[in-house]
């Protein structure tokens, strides 16, 4: 844990050497990794952590079997799933309407399954969050970065 720590600290005194433009552009960098990595998460249905999601609750009308269309599939798309980056942060969000339906997913929240119809309460899939393999993507991309 200590060694951990001093690998910390000497990327955070590389970074502050760092040019405001250079900086932003290795966060842009990060932020494009983590995206990449939270669209194989939600392609994978798994939750950060590696554990699966609930699967979707069988609805007694439909006919059992295969489902033809994984969950969450355009929401991991570029046009929905946004990543940013400034000078001092990378960010990866959901952009517009998509984020009330993401954050009642995540947060296993109560919603309208569709306008006017009943409120269901949704499982709680975690589809955003770092976990330790995010953290030594994040690590893997500032040494690649600053070693050029």
């Amino acid at each position: 844990m200590a060694e951990i720590k001093l690998v910390e600290n000497w990327l955070e005194a590389l970074l502050a050497q760092l040019e405001p433009a250079q900086r932003k552009k290795m966060m842009h960098r990060v932020a494009a990794g983590l995206r990449q990595q939270q669209q194989n998460n939600i392609r994978q249905q798994q939750n950060p952590d590696g554990s699966t999601f609930e699967p979707r609750k069988i609805n007694g009308r439909a006919k059992q079997g295969r489902v033809k269309r994984q969950m969450f599939s355009k929401l991991r798309t570029a046009r929905y799933l946004k990543s940013s980056a400034t000078g001092n942060e990378a960010e990866v969000s959901f952009s517009g309407q998509v984020q009330r339906i993401a954050r009642v997913h995540h947060y296993g929240l109560r919603d309208r399954v569709r306008k006017g119809g009943p409120v269901v309460r949704y499982a709680r899939r975690e589809l955003l969050g770092i976990s330790e393999i995010s953290e030594d993507l994040i690590q893997s991309l500032l040494i690649e970065h600053l070693s050029r």
